[in-house]
């Protein structure tokens, strides 16, 4: 395996962490634009992978901070259900993603790389998304700028919210 320098990725390993990246990020509303953050609910937000597996990847979080979906009320799994599936639709509609990945990493021993808060990821996908760079050289590009995914991404769920 190769490894691809990704100079950008260095703040997710240097930056000083408070206890929760999402609970930061859930108290403190005027920063959102600076976190990704796309929507908030009466349980969960929304908010842009900043470290994405692929462009265009986000989170669905509920609001308590919890390390396991056992012990949700079932009010808040109910509306992280609803927001995956209404996000599915947006990368469909607004990114025009071929196909989504949705899931869970629930403990560290599962991959979940912030295992104190569980989360969903959707993770939008396009036909030929793992091309001959991926396969012959163990690299993934993005050729996409976040800031735009970002921006469109946000504006579907700012349209299904006006339609509530």
């Amino acid at each position: 395996m190769k490894y691809l320098c990704a100079p950008w990725r260095s703040e997710y390993f240097s930056k000083k962490r408070s206890d929760c990246v999402f609970c930061d990020a859930l108290n403190s509303p005027k920063n959102d634009e600076k976190n990704g953050v796309l929507f908030r609910a009466k349980n969960c937000f929304g908010i842009m992978n900043l470290y994405p597996y692929n462009p265009g990847a986000f989170m669905i979080i509920p609001n308590l901070h919890i390390d396991n979906i056992e012990n949700l009320d079932n009010e808040i799994w109910q509306e992280m259900s609803y927001y995956v599936k209404i996000g599915v639709e947006i990368l469909k509609d607004k990114i025009n993603a071929n196909g989504v990945n949705i899931g869970m990493n629930l403990g560290a021993a599962a991959g979940a790389g912030i295992a104190e808060h569980v989360h969903y990821h959707l993770v939008p996908r396009w036909s030929g998304d793992t091309n001959f760079i991926t396969t012959i050289s163990c690299v993934r590009v993005n050729g996409v700028p976040f800031a735009n995914l970002y921006e469109k991404i946000k504006s579907g769920f700012l349209e299904i919210r006006k339609n509530l």
